[in-house]
Parts: structure tokens; C-alpha cells; sequence
């Protein structure tokens, strides 16, 4: 079974076959990933007059072509590097007589480019679906692909998870991202400082730092929020003189904030740590050769001059973190960050404004949610009121066939008190039909009285009569 190609493994081959640019990797790990493809047959390493080189071997040209390994009946029996021809001579260029010249190579594809020429034909969108190990390369695959650099300077690659399997798209590049920003200056001396580093400055040990690195720490800090100001936004200190551990440096309170729009920024100033072997001192090894739990430790850790800051709060955008690189420093990043503030705040301001027009269209579905019920519970009373009446037209029906029989029974009745009591009755039961019977007054709408919130609820559905967010 062929051994999978990973993530970090797949880039690094890509740029094998990109002719190993140079600028692009920060070590020499790759170094190591390039012996794992050799050993899968993929590249050929060479140390020869002590000059290290990578080739592609003809199953590496394959497999970025097309992201498999070639057919096995296909491979060579020991993979190797294509070897440089000697120049052809011209009698050697010149075809044989009867022979037809060999058609001109084809330049070779690279998988990425063969991957963005799908979306360019889809529109910018595929889904790659099926199952199995095929199907569960496509992230390293696109990740690969965007580190190539192979996409257009105005387009971005992204890939995810989908229901109908994995996803890819080549989307606009956000303006912010394409923006040229202006550098932050970083004063060389702190001559007015902020009031935010004037408390930084009064703790014993700012920020947790060592005495080092503290006066750059601080200028960094005064330019950031100097440049925030600037940008109409706020600051404010913190808890200026801890340093918190590596593990929860990213949960630990802030060493100052930024607000913008609304929305607060958290900083911690972090100092980097060297690690370096430890070499066990006789002490050490003694201990632990008498006690069993006692464990030497593997690295010893020192705080370096680098930098690093820590942004939380607020929807990320460029990154969470910032740090001094071998390449690039923390004042030459300084733009970005403060760039990154402006954007979290610009991002909330988006997401309340959102919020307040959905609010509102949400009042405004209830409102004509309201009417409606209101609409509904009227014509529900009228009709209400209509079965009233026809039970009482049918109620004085009845009622008028009964005394009508009374009437016929009376009259056959001799003349005496009897007689005079039946018609008596009589009279009055005419009367109050008279009064009972609704076809008795012309008929007319009815006045429906204003309706409780509870007479409401059955006309509204889902929604509540006391308000939208009810």
C-alpha cells in the first residue's frame, strides 16, 4: 500500500517541481521532508562535492500532475532523476529517412495549474465528491496549491467540508487585504510617552519583560497606539507588570486594550524563550539515580530579545498573533496590526448595524403579524355574533310555535279566571319572543370591543402578542 503524501510533504514537492525558488522556506526542515519523498520514490536528493540538490523523479512529475501515484506496471524498478542530455548535433536533430519526427514535448502541468483551470471553467466553484483516501487529499491538495503562489494576484483559494463533499472556490481577494498601507514610525525615544506606557513604565517590570528588551517593547507600544488615535480609536492600560505563562497567554487579561467602534482589542506583549539541550549536572543525575521520580529536564528555556503580541477580541482577520521573524521585524508588522484593529472594529460596527436591521425587520414582520391577528379576531367576533343570532332567530321559532299552540288551546277554553290567566301569559310570552327574536331590529354590523392580547394569541402563530422578541 503506498504511504500517503501529507500536507507539509505535498509543498514541498510542489516546489521541487517549481525548480526550488529560493526565499521560501524560513529553515532547513525541508530538507527532512524532501528524504521522506525520496523514500516514497517521489525525488531524488543529492550530496555530491558536498553540494546538496533535489530532483523530481518521473513518479513525482505524476503525482503532482495528478495527484496519485503512477500505475505500478508503469514505474521504473528504482526511481530516478531525469539525467542531463548532452547537446543533440544536428545530424543527430535530423530525422531518419522514412521516419516521421517525433512530435514536440508537451510542457508539463503542474496539478495546481490544473486545478485552477477547473474553477476558471466552473465559474470559480467545484465539489469534489466520492469517498476513500482520493477524496480526503483534496485539503492538503489545495493547501499545497495555495502556498504555490500559482493563483492570480486578485484571487484567493479556499477549500472546506461540504454536504456533497469537499469544496473549493477561488474567491476576490478582500480590498483590505490588497490595501497599501502606510509603515507606523516607531520613535527612537520615548519623550512624551502615552499614558497608557506611562503606566507600563511605572511597574517594576513592565509587561513581565526582561531589562532588555523593555525600552523597544514600550516604543512599540507608544507607536501602536499613536497610530490608533490617530485612526479615531481608544486605548487604555491594563495589567501592565505580569507576564503570563505559555499556556494561558492566550486566556490571560490583557497588558492594554483598543477600542474601535465599540469593539475592545485585548494585547499582551510577550518575550520570546530559546530553548536550548540541557546538559544534566552530576547533581541531576545523582538525584535522579537515587529517587525514581525525579525527572531531568529535556531543554532549558531563556528569554530571547524577540517580541510577540497578542491580539484578542473582535472577529480576526489577518491573525491572531504577531512576532519578530529571522526576515521580518515587529516595527516593519506594526501597519498590519494596527490595520487588524481597525478591521475588528469596522467588522462589530457591520455586525450591530446588522443586528439593528434585522431587529427591525423582525418588528416590522410583527407588526403586520399584529394587524393581520387583528383583522382575523374581528371578522372571528362578527361571526361569532351571527351563530348567536341565528340560535336565537331559531330559539324564538321554537318559541313562537309553542305559544302560538298555547294561544289555539286558550281559545278553546270557557270564559272564567283560567281563560283570563292563559291569556295573560300569552301576552307577556309575545312580548319577550317580541324582545328575544334578533329579525326584530334591522340587522347590523357589530361593534367588536378592542381585543386583549390573549384574544390575539390564537391568529398569531409563532409570535408572541406582547412583542417581537417575546
Amino acid at each position: 500500500m503506498e504511504r500517503q503524501v501529507n500536507e507539509r510533504q505535498l509543498a514541498v514537492l510542489q516546489w521541487v517541481g517549481d525548480g526550488c525558488p529560493a526565499g521560501i522556506w524560513e529553515t532547513s526542515s525541508y530538507k527532512t521532508t524532501c528524504q521522506a519523498l525520496q523514500n516514497r520514490g517521489l525525488v531524488t536528493v543529492s550530496r555530491k562535492g558536498g553540494r546538496w540538490s533535489v530532483a523530481l523523479t518521473s513518479a513525482g512529475q505524476h503525482y503532482l500532475a495528478h495527484g496519485t501515484y503512477p500505475p505500478r506496471g508503469s514505474r521504473p524498478r528504482k526511481a530516478q532523476a531525469a539525467a542531463p542530455q548532452p547537446p543533440r548535433t544536428r545530424a543527430q536533430e535530423a530525422p531518419a529517412a522514412g521516419r516521421k519526427p517525433s512530435p514536440p514535448s508537451q510542457p508539463r502541468v503542474t496539478f495546481t495549474e490544473q486545478l485552477l483551470q477547473e474553477l476558471a471553467e466552473a465559474g470559480g466553484r467545484i465539489v469534489k465528491s466520492g469517498s476513500g483516501p482520493d477524496l480526503e487529499k483534496w485539503p492538503s491538495r489545495v493547501a499545497a496549491a495555495r502556498r504555490s503562489g500559482r493563483a492570480p494576484e486578485t484571487k484567493e483559494l479556499y477549500g472546506g467540508w461540504c454536504d456533497g463533499g469537499y469544496e473549493i472556490k477561488l474567491v476576490d481577494t478582500p480590498a483590505w487585504r490588497l490595501a497599501v498601507l502606510e509603515p507606523v514610525p516607531v520613535p527612537a525615544r520615548l519623550t512624551r510617552p502615552h499614558t497608557v506606557v506611562r503606566a507600563m513604565q511605572s511597574q517594576t517590570q513592565p509587561l513581565g519583560l526582561t531589562k532588555p528588551v523593555q525600552g523597544r517593547a514600550l516604543r512599540l507600544v507608544q507607536a501602536l497606539i499613536i497610530a490608533a488615535e490617530a485612526a479615531g480609536h481608544s486605548s487604555s492600560a491594563g495589567q501592565t507588570g505580569f507576564a503570563p505563562p505559555s499556556h494561558r497567554r492566550r486566556r490571560a487579561s490583557p497588558h492594554f486594550t483598543i477600542t474601535a467602534q465599540g469593539q475592545t482589542v485585548g494585547f499582551l506583549v510577550l518575550q520570546e524563550q530559546d530553548r536550548t539541550e540541557h546538559v544534566a549536572t552530576e547533581k541531576e543525575l545523582a538525584e535522579a539515580k537515587n529517587n525514581s521520580w525525579i525527572r531531568i529536564p529535556r531543554f532549558d528555556y531563556t528569554p530571547s530579545e524577540r517580541l510577540r503580541f497578542v491580539l484578542n477580541g473582535g472577529q480576526p482577520h489577518r491573525a491572531s498573533e504577531w512576532a519578530d521573524t529571522p526576515g521580518r521585524s515587529l516595527e516593519e508588522q506594526l501597519a498590519e496590526i494596527a490595520q487588524e484593529v481597525t478591521l475588528r472594529g469596522e467588522a462589530t460596527e457591520r455586525r450591530r448595524q446588522d443586528e439593528i436591521e434585522a431587529a427591525r425587520q423582525k418588528r416590522i414582520r410583527w407588526e403586520a403579524a399584529m394587524e393581520e391577528a387583528r383583522i382575523q379576531y374581528a371578522e372571528s367576533y362578527r361571526v361569532r355574533h351571527l351563530e348567536a343570532q341565528e340560535a336565537a332567530w331559531r330559539r324564538t321559532t321554537r318559541l313562537t310555535e309553542y305559544v302560538s299552540a298555547v294561544r289555539t288551546r286558550a281559545e278553546a277554553m270557557p270564559p272564567g279566571q283560567a281563560r283570563t290567566d292563559a291569556e295573560a301569559w300569552i301576552s307577556w310570552a309575545t312580548a319577550t319572543i317580541e324582545r328575544l327574536d334578533p329579525l326584530s331590529t334591522p340587522p347590523r354590523l357589530p361593534d367588536v370591543p378592542e381585543p386583549r392580547a390573549d384574544d390575539l394569541r390564537p391568529f398569531l402563530g409563532h409570535w408572541s402578542p406582547y412583542g417581537p422578541t417575546y
